[in-house]
C-alpha cells in the first residue's frame, strides 16, 4: 500500500522529557492533517521512539491501527485539530485503543519544545503523554455522541423553520395583513389556520377570523379588523413558497424526533422500565402534554434515571440538550464547580497577589447547554418558587442579565447533583427562601457588628 514519501523517520532513543521519567511507555502521539497523519510510537525493540506517517483515508487509518498494535501501544493522544480528529478518533476507539483528545493550547504552554514541524509535533505529543503532562478534553460515550448529532441537526432545522416564519410574516406585512397583530404567535393554532386559508385563496377577513381558536383572547371582530390587505400576487406567491418550505422542515423535524426516540430507546437503563409519575407542577405537565413531549420525557427518564424536568424552569427540550451534550455520567467532572466552569457559567476573576488583575474584557462564548440553561432561567422572573425568589434577589442587587447568569449557574448545580449523586430537586417556595435569605442577612450583620465592637438590638427592645 502506497503511503507518504516520508513514511519512515529516524528512531529516537530518548525516553524522557528534560530528565522527567516516563510514566507510561506504551503510548503514541499523532499529529493530524487533512491529507497525512504523522505518528510517533515506541520502537519495535522497545528502545526509543519510531516515527511514521499514514494517509487520511480509511484504509490508511486501519493500517495505522495495525502498526500501533504491532508496537503494543495501549493509548493514543492527538490534538483537537478542526474536524480532522473525528475519523481517526472513532477508528482508533473502535479498534480498542484508549484515545486522549488534547487541547492544542495546553501543549503550546509547555516549555522545552523542539522546532515545530509535523514530525516533531507527533513526537512532542507522545513525549508529553508518556510523562503525564497531557490533559484530555471531555468527550461523552459513543451513544451520546450519536444522540448529540441528531439533536444538533434538529436544532438547525428549528432555526431554519423560525427563519421561514419570519419570511411569511414579511410577506404578510407587505400586504398589510396583520396576522401577527391579530394573534400572539404566527405559528400557533389560529395563526397557521389563517395562514393556510389565505394560501388556499380565502380573502374575506370575517371568514378568516372565524378560524380563531376558542381560547383566543381577541374576538372575531378584533381579529377581522387586522386581516384586510391588498393581496398582491408576488407577495402571495412568496407566502405560499415559504409555507411549503416550513411544512417540509416540519416533516423533517418529525423524522428527527422519531430517530431521537429510537436512539434514546437503545440507551434505556434496565432498572428504569417503569414510567415516572406526572410532574407536581400541573401547569408544566399540561404544557408538556400539549406539545406532545411526554414520550420524550419518559424516554429521557429511562436513560438518566432522574426526571430532570421536575427542576423548575427546565423543560424537556433543555433536558434533551443536557443529555445529548454530556450524557448522564458526569464523573469526568470531580465536583459541581468544575462542571459549571466547563459550561462557562462561572465568572472569570483573575487575581495576582490577592488583587484582581486588570485584563482586556473579552466576550465569553456560551456552550449549547449554557445557552439552554440561560434561556430556562429567564422564565423564573415572576415564578413563585425558590428559584424565582433567588432570581429576583440577584436582579435587585445587580441587574437582570446577572440574575439570568446566576440562576443558570444554580440550575447547572442542580443538574449535576441529580445526575452525579441522585439528589432530587425540592422546591421550598419563594416565601421560605426569602425567610432564609433574611436570616442569612441578619447573621452577617450581627457578625460584622460584633467585629466592630457593637451589638445589634431589635427596635422593639429599644422602645
Amino acid at each position: 500500500m502506497k503511503r507518504g514519501k516520508n513514511q519512515k523517520h529516524a528512531v529516537r532513543r530518548s525516553t524522557a522529557v528534560d530528565g522527567i521519567p516516563a510514566i507510561r511507555t506504551c503510548v503514541a502521539g499523532i499529529d493530524l492533517g487533512s491529507e497525512e497523519h504523522f505518528v510517533c510510537a515506541p520502537a519495535l525493540d522497545g528502545n526509543g521512539r519510531e516515527l511514521t506517517s499514514f494517509g487520511a483515508t480509511t484504509p490508511e487509518l486501519m493500517a495505522m491501527c495495525e502498526w500501533l498494535k504491532a508496537r503494543k501501544v495501549e493509548a493514543v493522544a492527538m490534538e483537537s485539530t478542526g474536524v480532522y480528529w473525528i475519523a481517526p478518533h472513532e477508528v482508533l476507539e473502535e479498534a480498542g485503543f484508549e484515545v486522549l483528545l488534547a487541547d492544542a493550547r495546553h501543549m503550546a504552554g509547555v516549555a522545552a519544545r523542539d522546532k515545530k514541524s509535523d514530525p516533531t509535533d507527533c513526537e512532542w505529543i507522545q513525549k508529553l503523554y508518556s510523562v503525564g503532562m497531557l490533559k484530555g478534553a471531555f468527550r461523552p460515550a459513543e451513544q451520546v455522541c450519536m444522540l448529540r448529532t441528531l439533536v444538533r441537526d434538529k436544532a438547525t432545522l428549528v432555526a431554519e423553520a423560525s427563519d421561514w416564519i419570519r419570511r411569511m410574516q414579511k410577506s404578510l406585512d407587505q400586504m398589510n395583513v396583520r396576522v401577527h397583530r391579530a394573534v400572539s404567535d404566527l405559528d400557533g393554532v389560529t395563526g397557521m389556520a389563517i395562514l393556510r386559508a389565505i394560501v388556499d385563496g380565502q380573502r374575506d377577513p370575517f371568514k378568516l377570523a372565524k378560524l380563531r381558536d376558542p381560547r383566543c383572547r381577541k374576538s372575531e371582530e378584533e381579529i377581522a379588523e387586522q386581516l384586510s390587505g391588498h393581496w398582491r400576487q408576488d407577495h402571495l406567491f412568496s407566502l405560499s413558497r415559504a409555507l411549503e418550505m416550513y411544512d417540509q422542515i416540519q416533516r423533517q423535524m418529525e423524522a428527527y424526533d422519531r430517530e431521537i426516540l429510537r436512539q434514546l430507546g437503545a440507551m434505556q437503563r434496565p432498572d428504569h422500565d417503569d414510567p415516572t409519575a406526572p410532574l407536581d407542577n400541573a401547569s408544566k405537565q399540561r404544557k408538556i402534554e400539549k406539545h406532545g413531549q411526554e414520550p420524550l420525557r419518559q424516554a429521557l427518564y429511562g436513560v438518566s434515571g432522574m426526571d430532570l424536568a421536575r427542576i423548575d424552569a427546565i423543560g424537556v427540550d433543555t433536558v434533551l440538550t443536557l443529555i445529548s451534550e454530556h450524557g448522564v455520567d458526569l464523573s469526568s467532572f470531580p465536583n459541581e464547580g468544575k462542571f459549571v466552569q466547563y459550561l462557562r457559567l462561572a465568572p472569570s476573576k483573575p487575581t495576582s497577589g490577592g488583587k484582581p488583575v486588570k485584563k482586556k474584557k473579552r466576550t465569553m462564548t456560551s456552550t449549547r447547554v449554557a445557552a439552554a440553561l440561560r434561556m430556562a432561567a429567564q422564565s423564573m422572573r415572576n415564578s413563585p418558587t425558590a428559584l424565582g425568589a433567588y432570581y429576583r434577589s440577584v436582579a435587585r442587587r445587580k441587574d437582570g442579565d446577572v440574575a439570568i447568569f446566576a440562576t443558570a449557574r444554580k440550575l447547572a448545580q442542580y443538574v449535576y447533583r441529580a445526575l452525579r449523586y441522585g439528589q432530587c430537586y425540592v422546591d421550598i417556595g419563594a416565601q421560605a427562601w426569602e425567610q432564609q435569605y433574611q436570616e442569612r442577612r441578619l447573621a452577617h450583620l450581627k457578625s460584622s457588628a460584633k467585629d466592630l465592637g457593637y451589638e445589634l438590638v431589635p427596635t422593639e427592645a429599644c422602645a
